[in-house]
């Protein structure tokens, strides 16, 4: 059974970082292409970035480029998201998600951790 759990979230002022996890089980992080989203209430889910399985190459949504990393660690089976220039703006639930080789959506879904940015 495949879970994902996302951790680190909490409250910042603006300005500030924050690193996000997404710990897996059931699947490797190494075989799948990890997304990270985010999602404001009322609005739709919108993708900040995703690292890829076989060689770690990493793209980003242009919301976040520059200010958010995605990294992983394969040993621990874990991927992460640091955010640093944290706007108010940034403020919403982030999600991890995995999607399989040669799928075209991402299957598995975390539950989600709030990110809370003040001004």
């Amino acid at each position: 059974q495949v879970q994902l759990v996302e951790s680190g979230g909490g409250l910042v002022q603006a300005g500030g970082s924050l690193r996000l996890s997404c710990a897996a089980s059931g699947l490797a992080v190494s075989d799948y292409r990890m997304g990270w989203f985010r999602q404001i209430p009322g609005q739709q889910r919108d993708f900040l970035g995703a690292i890829a399985g076989n060689d770690g190459d990493t793209i980003y949504g242009d919301s976040v480029k520059g200010r958010f990393t995605i990294s992983r660690d394969i040993a621990k089976n874990t991927v992460y998201l640091q955010m640093d220039s944290l706007k108010p703006e940034d403020t919403a639930v982030y999600y991890c998600a995995a999607r399989a080789p040669r799928s075209g959506h991402f299957a598995y879904w975390g539950q989600g951790t709030e990110v809370t940015v003040s001004s």
